[in-house]
């Protein structure tokens, strides 16, 4: 089996459109987690906004958007393709963006998550506990409520 070249790159909003198709494809439109376009680039133009694109082979293949406030980081979007995932991509993403709040100073990253979403096992898996519960703070496309978790975890410092 041929090895997959996994490339970390800050983007911006001029890759607005790799970042819709990503979310297009990695969330579930069930739960109606994807950003609207105005959303994305809104977020993007504030201060302590960061975006990263994980290319495999030169290929979209995930992000992440953090954003810093003072002291601490967090995780606002994390998207890997479904033909993507295996090849740690979200890992990289991650490890890529707490590196990155880390060498900003921050001492805690903090991220949402809906409650069932499997990428809760990569977030426990980089040290990420959970610290609070939402009780149906998200409403799905159909109406049905979720409840969103917050999870926390230490910067190496």
């Amino acid at each position: 089996m041929a090895t997959r070249a996994l490339t970390l790159r800050v983007a911006g909003a001029h890759d607005i459109v790799s970042v819709e198709a990503l979310m297009s494809e990695a969330f579930d439109p069930h739960y109606g987690e994807a950003w609207t376009r105005g959303q994305c680039l809104g977020v993007l133009a504030l201060p302590g906004v960061a975006l990263l694109i994980a290319e495999l082979d030169d290929e979209p293949a995930g992000f992440a958007m953090t954003r810093r406030v003072l002291d601490e980081a967090e995780l606002l979007l994390l998207a890997v393709s479904p033909v993507h995932r295996g090849h740690g991509v979200g890992g990289a993403l991650l490890r890529a963006a707490a590196a990155a709040a880390t060498a900003a100073g921050c001492v805690r990253f903090h991220l949402e998550v809906r409650d069932g979403n499997p990428a809760t096992r990569l977030y426990r898996r980089h040290g990420f506990a959970k610290v609070g519960e939402r009780r149906g703070y998200y409403r799905g496309v159909d109406g049905a409520l979720h409840d969103a978790h917050t999870y926390g975890a230490a910067l190496d410092v």
